[in-house]
Formats: structure tokens, C-alpha cells, sequence
């Protein structure tokens, strides 16, 4: 990839595809503002070098319709607070009006534009509105490497028109942070997945194991795995048509001679519910039709002695179902033992960076990437189509 320090932007017009998708309240409040934060080294860089920015986002999913619950306007006040300059703000995307706009910015100023997904051309890779939206820069900067995988005009279908398509600082980073951690690693690799379905993590498994010297498996996925061992998991969630996979697996990792480790205990629960009976039980004792819904304590000892030896971690997956604090204790005892650990540390995001902030271990961490699906598809081994653009 070309870098945009690589490139002159003194008085060009850039047009940045930043992931502004922002948590907002009910009364249209942003939540949380890390994902423009993420963006203000950038975007400062390039004030300095007096280039003129046009920002573009999607927020939600609006599904090709204008609907004022996903506008962008809040993102760009909140932006404006940050930077303590102002941020101008158009009403749509594309158009004349837009075009308009753009023409009259000057060096060192900024223009937001409307949700990209208000249009349904969008996320159907529409080469007109690619091309439109090309038009309107001298240089697309690729910046939302959380929507990297996917294949859209504002991620790869604009980097066909755009006379010069160069990466961000937090696209170069987030590539930096995974081809460091995974096909460069200080060894031992450990890495921890979790999460609810092998289905939807199999590739990243298989992937994983030209790399890793550990493979740790928690939350409801495990359960699979379990049962390719023999385990009667009784309600628990599996996957039947993958047990044959899961034991693929762990076949292929003893022959490469890599430590796979599951849980050897569970907490159970009679029910779904935060407010459920549970109790701690070893992998023979699981009364019936009750289902795991977090590691053990043995468990957690388990995984954390091997994080303990790692050089480098990669973590993609909760332990359990975090977001009820009764069954949160697993996936808290291999996040404090990540953050303890002195080795580099990667934690995916989406529900691993929530995770992640919900332990408290965000400031421990080397890097929390800042997008779950891209990330993943790294995982997996796939180059993201947002980076092949560039290329």
C-alpha cells in the first residue's frame, strides 16, 4: 500500500473514508466518540500540510433511505469540539450541492458529508456513484479499515476512479499490528478464540494453525469441540454438523504439535437469564438440559498459565456470556491475564473490544483493533478487498 505521507497534499482535496458508525442514545447522542478520536492524528497530519479534507462515513443501517436517526451531523459537531475547529457539513453525499461545497473549501478546512448508506449504490458497489464520489477529491484516503472487507464504492469501488488511492495512519496500523502479531510473532503465538459458533470462525481456526505454537478455545464454540471429545454437553449450544471439523482440528494441531486447549470445567446455568440457577461443574457432572454459559475457574487457570508463557497474544472472543456479570468471570480471568502479560497483545474488536472495556484492561493492551469483522477476515487469511484496492 502507498502511504499518505508518501504522497504531497499541499492544497489537494482528500477524500477520507473515515468509520464514523458511532453508538448514539435515543435523543441522537453519541455514546461513545473512540472512532473519531481514532482519527484525529490523521486528520491533524493533514491540516498541517494544508490539504483540504472532505470526510465521508456510513452510520447504521438506513437501508438506501435518508432517515434522520442516522445522520452524520452529530459525528461532525462532536469532530469539531475535538479538532476546536469548525466542521462543515453537507446534506447528501453526491450532487450538485455537494460538489459545491467541496469546490469552495480552503486549504486547512473541513467538509463532512452525509451517510454514504442514504443511497442504496452504496453497498452495491455502484461504479456511477463510485465515480461520483471520486470526483469530488484529488486523493482517496483509505482510513476505516473496520469496513475494509468489505467490497463497496466507498471502500474499493472509488479507488477505480480516484487518481491517487493511498491508506490512512489507522489502516497502515491496524495491518502493521496483525502481520506483527500473527505472521511475524515474537513466539511462543498463543492465541485465545472465543464467541457463540465455530461456523463463524472455522477459516480463522484453520488459518491459524500455519502460525500458532497455542490455541486456546472458549465460549459456546468450545462446546463443539467438547463434543468431538466424547463430552456430553446436554442443553448446551453445539454445532452438530461441525463436530467432524472441530475433530479435524484438534487432529491436525496434534500432528503440527500445537497445544489446543478447551476448558476442563463449566459454569452451567437451568436457563438463559442472568437471574438463572447456576453452578461450577467438571465436564461429566452437566445436569441435564442445562447448558454452559462460561468457563470454569480450573479453566480459567488453565488458559492463563499458558497466556503466562506467551510472546505474543492474539485475542478474538469472549469466554463466555460476559455481558451477564454472573457468567462474565471466565472471559475477566483471561483478559487479566493478557493484560498482565508482558508480551505484544492484540485484541479484535467488536465484541472483543467490548470485552475487553468491560474488564478494564483496555490500557494494557498493545492493540485493540477497531474493527471485529475485518479483523477476522485477516484471521482467516483473506487480504481485505479495502487493501487490494490500494495496491
Amino acid at each position: 500500500m502507498k502511504s499518505v505521507r508518501d504522497i504531497d497534499v499541499n492544497g489537494k482535496t482528500l477524500f477520507i473514508r473515515v468509520d464514523y458508525n458511532l453508538p448514539m442514545d435515543d435523543q441522537g447522542k453519541i455514546t461513545d466518540d473512540n472512532r473519531i478520536r481514532a482519527t484525529l492524528d490523521l486528520i491533524t497530519y493533514l491540516l498541517e500540510k494544508n490539504a483540504k479534507l472532505v470526510l465521508a462515513s456510513h452510520l447504521g443501517r438506513p437501508k438506501g433511505n435518508r432517515d434522520e436517526k442516522f445522520s452524520l451531523r452529530p459525528a461532525a459537531v462532536r469532530l469539531s469540539e475535538l479538532l476546536k475547529i469548525p466542521v462543515a457539513f453537507a446534506d447528501d453525499c453526491i450532487g450538485d450541492a455537494v460538489k459545491k461545497q467541496v469546490n469552495a473549501l480552503e486549504p486547512g478546512q473541513i467538509l463532512m458529508l452525509e451517510n454514504l448508506r442514504f443511497h442504496d449504490e452504496e453497498k452495491k458497489n455502484d461504479p456511477g456513484f463510485a465515480k461520483a464520489l471520486a470526483d469530488l477529491c484529488d486523493v482517496y484516503v483509505n482510513d476505516a479499515f473496520a469496513v475494509s472487507h468489505r467490497d463497496q464504492a466507498s471502500v474499493t469501488g472509488i479507488a477505480t476512479y480516484a487518481k491517487t488511492s493511498v491508506a490512512g495512519f489507522l489502516l497502515e496500523k491496524e495491518v502493521r499490528s496483525y502481520s506483527d502479531s500473527v505472521e511475524h510473532p515474537k513466539k511462543p503465538l498463543v492465541v485465545v478464540i472465543g464467541g457463540a459458533k465455530v461456523s463463524s470462525k472455522l477459516a480463522a481456526l484453520e488459518n491459524m494453525l500455519r502460525f500458532v505454537d497455542c490455541m486456546i478455545i472458549g465460549g459456546a464454540m468450545a462446546n463443539t469441540f467438547l463434543a468431538a471429545n466424547g463430552v456430553d454437553t446436554k442443553g448446551s449450544m453445539i454445532e452438530a454438523d461441525l463436530i467432524e471439523t472441530a475433530a479435524d482440528i484438534m487432529a491436525h494441531a496434534k500432528e503440527k504439535g500445537i497445544d489446543l486447549l478447551l476448558p476442563t470445567d463449566l459454569v452451567v446455568a437451568d436457563r438463559f437469564d442472568k437471574d438463572a440457577e447456576s453452578r461450577t461443574v467438571s465436564l461429566d457432572q452437566i445436569p441435564d438440559g442445562w447448558l454452559a454459559l462460561d468457563i470454569g475457574p480450573e479453566s480459567a487457570q488453565g488458559f492463563a498459565n499458558a497466556i503466562a508463557n506467551a510472546g505474543t497474544i492474539v485475542w478474538n472472543g469472549p469466554m463466555g456470556v460476559f455481558e451477564m456479570d454472573r457468567f462474565a468471570a471466565g472471559t475477566q480471568a483471561v483478559a487479566d491475564a493478557i493484560a498482565d502479560s508482558p508480551a505484544f497483545s492484540v485484541v479484535g474488536g467488536g465484541d472483543t473490544g467490548l470485552a475487553a472495556k468491560k474488564c478494564g484492561i483496555t490500557e494494557k493492551i498493545s492493540y485493540i483493533s477497531t474493527g471485529g469483522g475485518a479483523f477476522l477476515h485477516m484471521m482467516e487469511g483473506k487480504v481485505l478487498p479495502g487493501v487490494a484496492a490500494l495496491k
